[in-house]
């Protein structure tokens, strides 16, 4: 669960929301992800920190660049919470389904058009 509030507080952001949005095209480079931004690229980096620290971004050293993509783990987390999420929701509305079925039923006291008492 430490990893999830990690990975929302991070998403919490939108500088880094729009971060991973550019890194779901592809890894990339911090000065290639500091350019769209009014902030240097130190303060870039504090963001990718953040990121690199909730496990949703990994950064490598190559050289002078520091190429940065999506971490798969810290991502597929996420899904798996919000699919149980999904998962519950669905099953809620399956049953919202099946009790208005069954008031529209025929059989049903209030589809007779009669205030049950």
């Amino acid at each position: 669960m430490h990893t999830l509030d990690s990975a929302f507080s991070a998403l919490s952001d939108p500088t880094r929301r729009a971060i991973l949005a550019r890194l779901a095209l592809g890894e990339t480079t911090v000065m290639e992800l500091a350019r769209p931004f009014q902030m240097s690229q130190p303060a870039v980096s504090r963001h990718l920190r953040v990121l690199e620290n909730a496990g949703l971004i990994v950064r490598r050293a190559e050289g002078a660049k520091h190429p940065c993509r999506l971490a798969d783990n810290g991502l597929r987390e996420i899904d798996q919470w919000l699919e149980m999420l999904r998962t519950a929701l669905s099953r809620n509305y399956d049953r919202l389904d099946k009790l208005l079925a069954e008031m529209k039923s025929p059989n049903h006291p209030e589809s007779e058009g009669g205030n049950p008492q």
